[in-house]
């Protein structure tokens, strides 16, 4: 590690203590409950919780973490978009992040809505994003601290910059894939009863789409293929073994997609962060596509809207 010039002794002590990279780790983007744990008390690191069930945050939380809603303030839910750049600039601020600080990030649901924060973070380009690997699930599974106060940081004074289109796709591009006018390779993440027809949506969900099946030419890796049993990611080499058998091995760009996009943020990540492969994230997924009209469609079971 290299320290530019001579810096006070704590200072020093806190850039080492951030910039080590544990060998443990899968990816630099990423850090361990052990290492989170250690660094609770850490002027230079912020903690935020991504969790997508009501109430979790509230009940108890990773000390100093602070809470945003993935429905609410990660997204702008009537335009059916991501949180504008202003209005994520300000939320970040709140939460004390600066330019110079490491924000974590962590959340129920194996980290979905947490990944998704670190790529809407990315997009915009937050830097210093690492995910607490296995989430929130792991640090309780640990019997770690979690406490019920609610954190009030002091302010930071992050700048967001504008929203970096390379790492996002949009319907077009992705019926571009299916009409094979690009080579870009898509990876969907849905269970394969949701890839092949047999179900619309996973039991309970309540954003649909009225046809059933997946887009032409897309490969089927479900997200959990991507952890081990405790959460965390399993190894780059293991990762790079299980696209690879579809025939995803980065020589082409990817576009990930799953229904809402928060699944394929977790993939998003696996590939982007962690293998490195050029990755855009389908945030539409299927709800959009599943609903467009004309667009095509595989569907292996045949289910059809309405039918018997």
């Amino acid at each position: 590690m290299r320290i530019r010039s001579l810096l006070g002794a704590g200072v020093v002590a806190v850039s080492a203590l951030l910039s080590a990279a544990p060998s443990w780790a899968a990816s630099e983007f990423l850090v361990s409950t052990d290492w989170l744990e250690k660094n609770l008390d850490n002027p230079k690191v912020r903690i935020i919780e991504v969790s997508v069930v009501p109430g979790v945050y509230e009940r108890g939380h990773i000390p100093g973490a602070v809470n945003l809603a993935w429905h609410s303030d990660l997204v702008d839910p009537v335009k059916r978009d991501i949180a504008s750049q202003e209005n994520l600039q300000s939320l970040l601020r709140k939460a004390g992040v600066s330019s110079d600080t490491t924000t974590i990030l962590y959340g129920d649901n194996n980290n979905w809505f947490a990944a998704w924060g670190a790529w809407v973070f990315d997009v915009y380009g937050v830097q210093n994003v690492k995910l607490l690997d296995g989430g929130r699930v792991k640090w309780e599974a640990e019997k770690r601290t979690l406490s019920n106060r609610a954190s009030t940081p002091p302010a930071g004074d992050v700048t967001l910059k504008a929203a970096n289109q390379a790492l996002r796709a949009y319907l077009p591009d992705v019926l571009a894939v299916a009409e094979q006018r690009s080579d870009a390779k898509l990876v969907d993440i849905r269970s394969p009863d949701e890839f092949n027809g047999k179900v619309f949506a996973p039991q309970g969900v309540q954003e649909l789409a009225v046809r059933a099946g997946h887009v032409p030419g897309a490969v089927n890796v479900p997200w959990g293929e991507a952890v081990a049993a405790d959460g965390t990611f399993k190894s780059a080499n293991e990762l790079k073994q299980i696209y690879a058998a579809v025939g995803i091995d980065g020589s082409k760009p990817i576009i990930t997609y799953c229904r809402i996009g928060e699944r394929s943020s977790h993939t998003w990540f696996a590939l982007k962060k962690i293998l490195g492969y050029e990755v855009r994230n389908y945030d539409g997924s299927w709800t959009e596509y599943g609903n467009a009209v004309g667009v095509p469609v595989v569907n292996v079971a045949g289910t059809v809207w309405g039918g018997k």
